[in-house]
């Protein structure tokens, strides 16, 4: 069995948090390790256009701003682990994080694993999974496809507003009447021919008819219809990613956190405040924090 490897800080999840965490601690010299699952970037692929992060007057659509922190990241040799943790726990006064491949020991915990999306409200088959999704990253190719998106906050109009740009129609489908997002992005959609609204109506089920396009069953006030698909979105919210918390770094989460040896950035501890700006400026502050911590305990 190979030998655990021990740094000074682990930080899980490469999403904007994670980023300038590991940016932070890389210019204090302080050693890390970065550790990711999928890709750099975090729910940024999803983003059509990120309008209040600064530097940017008229906005900058999400990949374009990853493939920026990604050249920050290669400028200051800031390097990534892509694995999937598959545990986070606490043993002798120290984290153990162990992925599917190794075990990582650290003084210090950074957690910027963000949120995952709520379960699909209904039953999804096997053979509808490349059709049904929570978030637009895998549809950002498709042209002049039929999409359904179920949600009315602003990651719905977002995903609808994305998608228009190469010639797909969507319809959004909001099972109340109240609609959550930025007025803002509500009049744009507005303006967009190709997006359709409708409230007060909720999905019964889905199924797959005999060409592979979707066949979604829809209650409405009056009756239930169908309305016929190629891909369904279900923008209905997310929650914190942390699955692979052990019973004992969760039993001492408070006290570590209080202790400043445990951090939690970005996504994961934001709730409905999910802003790039703010998960940029909790990584630099946990950086910072270690950094002070750190210092104070040398002679």
């Amino acid at each position: 069995m190979a030998l655990a490897k021990q740094t000074d800080v682990i930080i899980v999840g490469a999403g904007p948090a994670g980023i300038t965490a590991a940016i932070q601690l890389k210019r204090f010299g302080i050693p890390y390790l970065l550790i990711e699952e999928n890709r750099v970037g975090g729910l940024l692929w999803n983003a059509n256009l990120v309008e209040n992060y600064p530097g940017f007057p008229t906005g900058v659509s999400g990949p374009k701003l990853v493939g920026l922190f990604e050249k920050q990241m290669k400028h200051n040799a800031v390097e990534v682990i892509f694995e999937k943790v598959v545990c986070a726990g606490r043993s002798n006064e120290l984290f153990v994080v162990e992925t599917q491949s190794g075990t990582y020991l650290a003084n210090f915990l950074v957690i910027a694993s963000g949120t995952k999306a709520m379960p699909f409200p209904i039953f999804v088959s096997d053979e509808m999974k490349g059709h049904v999704f929570s978030d637009v990253a895998h549809l950002l190719d498709v042209t002049r496809r039929h999409i359904v998106i179920v949600g009315s906050g602003d990651a719905a109009y977002d995903h609808a507003l994305n998608l228009v740009r190469n010639e797909n129609c969507v319809t959004i489908l909001n099972r109340g009447q109240d609609v959550k997002c930025l007025p803002l992005l509500v009049e744009r959609a507005r303006l967009q021919p190709a997006i359709k609204y409708r409230d007060e109506i909720t999905i019964s089920r889905v199924e797959l008819d005999r060409t592979g396009r979707l066949v979604i069953y829809c209650r409405t006030r009056p009756s239930v219809e169908q309305i016929h698909a190629d891909d369904l979105i279900f923008a209905i919210g997310r929650e914190a990613q942390q699955d692979y918390f052990s019973g004992n770094l969760r039993e001492k989460e408070s006290e570590l956190t209080s202790a400043c040896k445990l951090y939690f950035i970005g996504d994961v501890r934001n709730g409905l405040m999910r802003q790039t700006a703010i998960a940029t400026g909790d990584g630099l502050r946990a950086a910072m924090q270690i950094d002070h911590m750190l210092k104070d305990k040398k002679p």
